[in-house]
């Protein structure tokens, strides 16, 4: 029996954030949840940690510490998603107040003293929206990089480029200097890039399993997926919507599912046409040190499958 990986989810939800935030809670067999810290991005932070802690009401976990980070980007102002995700983040079905409280620390306060409290890589962090508090934690607490288990993060794209301009994705566009501090740390990463999640496509089969559990969380979480699925299939002319956020969770419950490679990832910070691209280098063509396992790949049946069953329990 190993013991489950502890993580913290740092999250701007986004119903793809919200499925990724169940699937981390109805699993404790492989993963720790220790918090869950809200980032503006797809929404401005009043929106995030709010739906945050909906989300583990859903669950049925009011008992699960929720943080507010940063409201905007190190040095940029913020760039929001509200034409995929509707004005309150989790549109779709109407979804009750939070009863919980939100926790009163800053949620960098709490990355840092976690990673300095708990032994050393022990902790993963998982950033699934903009990497704001991550690279705001480790410029100001550099001792805890090394103390990180692993960055599993949701963002960048290589051979699928760019989904908010055509060079960049929106996670690592919307902070592309905290995203370079966190590529340059030298702590392991994994990243989940559109090139994997756009080969997770929810299906209308699918949905109806989710749908058929006859549970809140199926109902709700088949209602979110029909929401944003519209803007996806009409944008992408795809069959169905890329579950982005679910790919990290999935990853640390079975890596067997996803496949990828070993190389240097770069963050463009300065040019004005390619404002952060995630320069992959996938073929090898520099000398550059690698810094990120770049997933390419994923088996979308056996990811739909851990999802369905997850899910379930809730």
């Amino acid at each position: 029996m190993t013991t489950p990986r502890k993580i913290i989810i740092d999250t701007d939800p986004g119903q793809d954030d919200a499925v990724a935030i169940l699937l981390a809670l109805a699993s404790p067999e492989e993963i720790d949840l220790l918090g869950v810290v809200a980032v503006a991005g797809n929404v401005p932070l009043p929106l995030t940690e709010k739906n945050s802690r909906i989300i583990c009401e859903l669950a049925g976990r009011s008992d699960m510490p929720v943080f507010a980070g940063c409201d905007a980007p190190m040095k940029r102002k913020l760039v929001t998603a509200e034409h995929v995700h509707g004005k309150t983040g989790l549109d779709g079905p109407q979804l009750p107040e939070p009863t919980m409280q939100l926790q009163a620390q800053h949620g960098v306060d709490f990355i840092i003293e976690t990673l300095r409290a708990e032994p050393a890589g022990t902790v993963t962090l998982v950033p699934i929206g903009p990497l704001t508090n991550i690279g705001v934690a480790f410029r100001r607490a550099p001792d805890i990089i090394e103390r990180v288990q692993e960055v599993v993060l949701m963002g960048g794209a290589y051979f699928e480029v760019g989904n908010i301009t055509p060079a960049a994705e929106f996670n690592i566009y919307v902070d592309p200097e905290a995203a370079d501090i966190v590529f340059k740390s030298g702590a392991p990463i994994t990243v989940m890039p559109l090139d994997v999640t756009h080969k997770a496509l929810t299906s209308a089969k699918w949905i109806s399993d989710v749908k058929a559990l006859d549970t809140n969380v199926g109902h709700m979480v088949a209602s979110w997926t029909d929401f944003f699925e519209r803007f996806d299939t009409e944008k992408y002319g795809s069959q169905g919507a890329p579950l982005h956020d679910p790919c990290t969770i999935a990853y640390l419950i079975d890596p067997g599912l996803f496949q990828g490679r070993f190389i240097n990832v770069e963050i463009e910070t300065t040019s004005e046409l390619t404002l952060g691209m995630t320069v992959a280098d996938w073929w090898g063509v520099t000398d550059r040190e690698p810094n990120a396992m770049f997933i390419g790949s994923v088996n979308d049946t056996g990811f739909f499958r851990l999802l369905t069953e997850r899910l379930a329990r809730l």
